[in-house]
């Protein structure tokens, strides 16, 4: 039985190779229309039994926020989220952490108490391997870190950055307009221009912003033939009707379908990527795909078939563009229900081995974008995190070295026991 690993939201997570069943149809009197995808040799990224634990429950995360945003967004709005490079974000958040921090943040990433180690070797080996993995298919994965000049960066956490996220510290002048531009041009370059920025200004009392930028670009492994997109009737969740182009074409791909969805997965480049679409059956919607995978989020991540079928397809030609500072509640706010809260905390004193004092995360946010055609998929995504200092309160003093009054109470009626003073007589 076949397994194709979901290439989720953005098509950035891993996806195993789908072999065609092409002699199923060679006797099919469409044989002549439709299209079977032919898988070219692969450069599979090699993980480590860990690390392919490591990637199911990673996905696992994906399902949580996708289900997550799928609540907090309106119900009739579009939106794409990379998780992924929130893993990143989080990831170099995570080399700096300790205690219950470190614990909250890997949990809800995935890699359960993995430990920072086992994180940073994960993460380097998709930073280095997933490119690689398919010559047809562009894919730039992105780190780095913008630090407030005042400040400086623990030597261990900078060897840490450069050796497993390719992130080299740059200082820079906060309070310098430039910065701004600074900032917002890394953006912009290493999204090929799909997201020219992703903060509107700098906070000098910041002291560092780490940022992901991920860029994906890839031609179907068959292009759809752009005098079959016709302009067709899209019926949104609300029941309202709209004309969309529509993109069509029958092909030979692996399609499962029971009765709350069907599931397609259509191939880029030489078929190791691909995106997996799940369709709501008649009657049922998006709410009842998702309920009906939180009861097996593997169903979410592993979509089984046992063989490939000549599918009529039919997909809309569309763009959409997601900033979560639109969110309800923000990433920041997400990423709490979802159980990371000490980072978010300005009195966490757990992020320790960044900077020379503690630090938490002030501010997250993500900026994606996604753009299907007949050509193909181009998808990018920037993830930036803020990090402040963590707040120490004054040291205040109380010495009780002259005379003094005093109450003794019951804290939860508020009943005073008995009253005094003492005078030292």
């Amino acid at each position: 039985m076949k397994k194709i690993y979901l290439c989720l939201l953005a098509s950035l997570a891993l996806s195993l190779t789908m072999l065609s069943c092409s002699s199923d149809h060679e006797d099919d009197e469409n044989t002549s229309k439709k299209v079977v995808y032919m898988i070219a040799p692969q450069k599979m990224v090699q993980l480590t039994e860990a690390q392919r634990v490591f990637v199911n429950d990673n996905n696992a995360f994906a399902f949580d926020f996708l289900k997550m945003a799928n609540d907090t967004e309106q119900k009739s709005k579009s939106f794409i989220y990379s998780p992924l490079s929130i893993t990143y974000v989080l990831g170099m958040v995570n080399d700096a952490a300790t205690g219950k921090t470190e614990q909250e943040l890997e949990q809800t990433l995935g890699f359960h108490e993995g430990g920072i180690q086992a994180v940073n070797d994960f993460c380097k080996t998709l930073i280095e391997n997933l490119p690689k993995a398919d010559e047809k298919v562009t894919l730039d994965i992105a780190n780095a870190i913008f630090l407030n000049k005042n400040y400086q960066l623990k030597e261990q956490f900078q060897k840490d950055m450069q050796e497993y996220y390719k992130a080299k510290a740059e200082a820079l002048d906060f309070s310098s307009p430039k910065t701004l531009d600074y900032i917002n041009g890394w953006c912009k370059d290493k999204t090929r221009g799909v997201i020219p920025s992703i903060i509107e200004n700098v906070d000098p009392s910041v002291v560092s912003y780490l940022l992901n930028a991920i860029y994906f670009k890839a031609d179907w492994a068959k292009k759809f033939d752009p005098k079959n997109t016709k302009t067709e009737t899209f019926t949104t969740e609300a029941g309202k009707q709209i004309k969309m182009p529509m993109m069509q074409m029958d092909a030979d791909i692996a399609y499962l379908r029971n009765d709350t969805y069907s599931v397609i997965s259509i191939p880029y480049g030489n078929g190791l990527w691909n995106m997996t679409i799940w369709l709501p059956e008649e009657g049922k919607t998006i709410d009842d795909v998702i309920a009906l995978m939180a009861e097996d989020k593997t169903a979410f991540t592993n979509v089984e078939f046992t063989r490939s079928y000549l599918v009529n397809l039919k997909l809309p030609r569309f763009e959409t563009a997601t900033d979560t500072e639109n969110m309800p509640g923000g990433l920041t706010g997400l990423l709490k229900n979802m159980g990371v809260n000490q980072a978010f905390n300005p009195g966490c004193k757990e992020i320790i081995n960044m900077c020379s004092s503690p630090v938490y995360i002030d501010m997250m946010r993500q900026k994606a974008k996604i753009n299907v055609n007949e050509e193909g998929t181009e998808t990018s995504v920037v993830t930036v995190a803020a990090m402040a200092g963590a707040a120490f309160p004054e040291l205040s003093t109380f010495h009780a070295n002259r005379p003094f009054i005093y109450a003794i109470c019951e804290r939860s009626s508020g009943v005073i026991l008995s009253v005094g003073k003492f005078t030292g007589e």
